[in-house]
Parts: structure tokens; C-alpha cells; sequence
């Protein structure tokens, strides 16, 4: 139990842990990618913007403008004949012109960017561009001045590439592309080498990922390292609930033996009452109310080493059952067995025992007078199916495995006048658990099933 319950916070802390780090690398992965894109656009616009080039010249100790600014009219100077900006687009352009910055935390055009920038562009007439034949190179005007990596066929076959696609901006290969129509009705390709930008954005992924990683298995080694420091206060709770209840348990064993003494003695003396009787049988109630704590306590405290041996699964269901016979007769009840001989399985034979008992106790302290019990043990593939169903004369409503809570009962009346306390469920699903299978409970025609799987090894 408390092994499960370490490995249970591990497990939820490493996967928030997981969630937070995911996020965290993605959100900065996107905003890199964010931020070189927003760069290769403003590139893009301004190359285009201005026929495929930068601008010519900038006038010595300037600077491309910032976003918003201006350039103003002297005083008697014509609007129309001012000249625009180093870097804006002409005035008869539409959009914002040229921007200084782009990106989140911004990119800056300098006078070196045109040297810093590796690109080329091809001019396309217009008839050409708009059939669907493959232009040639004798038919593209290039300019690959500013790129030293490719051919003019690499570069009429990533032209026609483009004008296939259809797409006004695009990658091909390392190259970001944008494709605009001139006034004269030609095409022109403006195409940049993103291929540095590509490669950071690659590395920058792979070591943030190998970082993420890396504090993922260091945090993993000092959580599992301090995780049982960190339930103790839980483990210190749970230890000392199993010791009282061990303690208590064999402290009430002596009372519940005096008593039943006194009894045998009064009856000894005065001869058999309806009092004597009710004692004696308070005093079993109470026998058995601490030897299913007890088991319950010791099952805990054994999940992890339990004692196992191979045992003879049809044998001791077989056993057990035939045991309640009497007993189901009285009722008048009809048992049905299903149980094939040579079903072997690996576990602890008296638990298993006590299971198959608690179960048949159940289906015959409430299956009505002339009901039916039908128990079945099949083997599938590496596991034992055992179902044992009874009829009801009303099933409880909602879920019925909380049947399986200690000290719960769905009708508390119909408990107390069978005698049931709601532990001795709960004593069998912790067998079951103890032994790594599982227990359900549901409703079935007329009554309750019960089917726990139990594995072979």
C-alpha cells in the first residue's frame, strides 16, 4: 500500500511536471518560429517592394526609418516631389510601407542587411506565367547576384515549382519564396535563403528538448528519491491506524472470551434462555467483526509479500461451496456449479479460501427464500474467472461496487437483520487485490453477480 501510494505521487508530479514543460518548450519553440518568419517576411516585402532589390543607396550616417515615421515637405516644397524614405515603399504603393521592426521582440533593418541578406528573383512574362507549360531558363530574366548556392536550372525548377503551386508565399527547400504581379503584368519571384534561420530553429528545438528532458529525469531522481519523505505523514498515519486496529483487535479477544465463558456458565446454571442465546450470539458477531479487521489490517500490511504457493483453484472453490450446502437448503435456495476440475493457479490458498466463503456467506444471507446461487470458474487465457450471482429481492441502486467500502451497506436494516457489518466485502476485494487481480459487482437479471479475475502466476 504504501509503495502504490509512493509511486502514485510520483507519477502525478512528473506528469504535471511533463505538461508544464511541454508548454514551456513549445511556447518559446513558437515564438522562435514566430519571430524568424515575421524576419523573412519584412525581407520579402521589402525586396518586392522594391522590384527585387534593396534600395540602391542610403545617404551616408542614416538609418532605414523606424515604424510611424514620416518624411516632411521643406517649407515650399512640393508633397508630390519629395523623395521617400531610404527603405519605404513609393507613395503610390498601398500598406504600411516597409516596417522597422518585425517579430515580437522586434528585427531591425540596418546597412547591412542587404549584405547580410542572401537572395535572388526571376522575372517571368506574363504570358508564360499564366499557361500551364514549364518555362525554360532562356524565358526567365534572374538575378542571382546576391547568391552564390545555386544554377540558373535550380533556379528555373524552383520557379516553376512556385507558379505550380498557385501560392503567393511559400518555402522551397531553405528558400522562403514570395510571388507578386508587376505593373506591366510580368511576375516576379522573389526568393530568400532561410537557411541559417531553418538550422537555428532546428537547433534551438533539439537542445531546448534535450534540456526539458534532461530536468525531467533530474527531477524523476530527486522525487523518487524524496518522495517517501514526503508521504510520511501519511505512512506514519496509516501505520498507526494498522497498529491499533492489530492491537485492539487482540484486546477485545479477551472480553469477547470472558463473556462467552459467563454465558456457558450461566447456562451451566440456570439452564438455555432467549438471553443466553442473543449473548452467544452477539459474542460470534463480534468474534468474527475482529478476525475481518484483523485480516483486512494483515492484507495491507502483506500486498507486497504475500506467501504464494501452487493449489488446486477447482478444489477449493469446490469446497467451499459444497460447505454452504446445508445452509442453502434451509432457504430452500437452488445452487448451480460450474466448476471444471484441474484449475491450478499461484496464491495464497487460505485467502483464497476465506474469498470463496465471504462470497457464498453473502449469496446466501441474501438471496431470498426459494432463490438461486450460481457460481462459475472458468479459466481465460491467463486467468481465472470466478462469478458467483444471487438473486435479490431488490437490488441497490447506484454503483454496486461501493459494496466493496468498508462498513458500507446499501440497506442497513437488511444488514443488521442478517447479521452483516459491511466488512466482509471489503475483506474479499482486498484478497483479490492482494493477489493482483480484480473484483466487480453488477447487476444481472434478478440479482447480483460478483466476478473477480484472478491471474494464474
Amino acid at each position: 500500500m504504501i509503495k502504490k501510494l509512493q509511486r502514485k505521487f510520483v507519477m502525478i508530479t512528473m506528469i504535471s511536471l511533463l505538461a508544464v514543460l511541454l508548454l514551456v518548450v513549445g511556447g518559446i519553440n513558437g515564438l522562435n518560429i514566430y519571430q524568424t518568419n515575421g524576419k523573412s517576411n519584412i525581407l520579402l516585402d521589402m525586396l518586392v517592394q522594391n522590384s527585387g532589390s534593396f534600395p540602391k543607396q542610403w545617404d551616408k550616417g542614416t538609418h532605414p526609418p523606424e515604424p510611424g515615421e514620416e518624411t516632411m515637405p521643406k517649407d515650399g516644397e512640393d508633397k508630390s516631389e519629395v523623395q521617400q524614405s531610404p527603405g519605404e515603399p513609393p507613395a503610390s504603393q498601398e500598406g504600411d510601407g516597409i516596417r522597422g521592426r518585425g517579430g515580437l521582440f522586434g528585427y531591425r533593418i540596418s546597412e547591412e542587411t542587404p549584405f547580410e541578406t542572401r537572395y535572388f528573383s526571376v522575372t517571368i512574362p506574363k504570358e508564360l506565367a499564366d499557361s500551364s507549360e514549364t518555362v525554360s531558363v532562356s524565358q526567365m530574366q534572374m538575378d542571382l547576384t546576391h547568391v552564390a548556392a545555386v544554377t540558373e536550372e535550380e533556379v528555373a525548377a524552383f520557379a516553376n515549382e512556385v507558379l505550380k503551386k498557385g501560392r503567393e508565399k511559400g518555402y522551397c527547400g531553405q528558400y522562403k519564396y514570395q510571388k507578386t504581379v508587376k505593373e506591366d503584368g510580368q511576375t516576379l519571384l522573389i526568393f530568400v535563403d532561410c537557411g541559417n534561420d531553418l538550422q537555428s530553429i532546428r537547433n534551438f528545438a533539439g537542445i531546448s528538448l534535450l534540456v526539458a528532458f534532461l530536468c525531467l529525469v533530474l527531477v524523476l531522481f530527486l522525487v523518487s528519491v524524496f518522495s517517501r519523505r514526503a508521504i510520511r505523514p501519511v505512512i506514519e498515519s496509516m501505520e498507526k491506524q494498522r497498529q491499533f486496529i492489530t492491537d485492539a483487535g487482540h484486546e477485545i479477544k479477551t472480553p469477547i472470551a470472558i463473556i462467552s465463558a459467563n454465558a456457558e456458565v450461566i447456562e451451566m446454571c440456570e439452564g438455555e434462555s432467549e438471553w443466553t442465546r442473543s449473548i452467544r450470539n452477539q459474542v460470534e458477531r463480534l468474534g468474527e467483526l475482529v478476525k475481518n479487521l484483523l485480516t483486512l489490517s494483515r492484507l495491507d500490511e502483506m500486498q507486497e509479500r504475500l506467501q504464494t504457493a501452487d493449489f488446486s483453484c477447482s478444489e477449493t472453490v469446490k469446497e467451499c461451496v459444497d460447505a454452504f450446502a446445508p445452509m442453502a437448503q434451509a432457504k430452500g435456495l437452488q445452487i448451480q456449479k460450474q466448476i471444471p476440475q484441474g484449475l491450478y493457479m499461484n496464491g495464497c490458498e487460505s485467502n483464497i479460501r476465506q474469498f470463496v466463503t465471504i462470497l457464498m456467506d453473502n449469496a446466501v444471507k441474501y438471496a431470498p427464500d426459494g432463490g438461486g446461487i450460481r457460481i462459475t470458474l472458468e479459466k481465460k487465457e491467463r486467468i481465472l474467472e470466478l462469478s458467483v450471482y444471487n438473486d435479490c429481492e431488490e437490488i441497490p441502486d447506484g454503483d454496486l461496487n461501493r459494496l466493496f467500502d468498508r462498513f458500507y451497506r446499501a440497506d442497513s436494516s437488511r444488514s443488521r437483520k442478517t447479521g452483516g457489518y459491511g466488512i466482509g466485502l471489503s475483506v474479499a476485494h482486498a484478497i483479490v487485490k492482494a493477489h493482483k487481480g480484480k473484483i466487480t459487482a453488477r447487476a444481472e437479471d434478478t440479482g447480483i453477480c460478483f466476478t473477480a479475475r484472478l491471474p494464474l502466476k
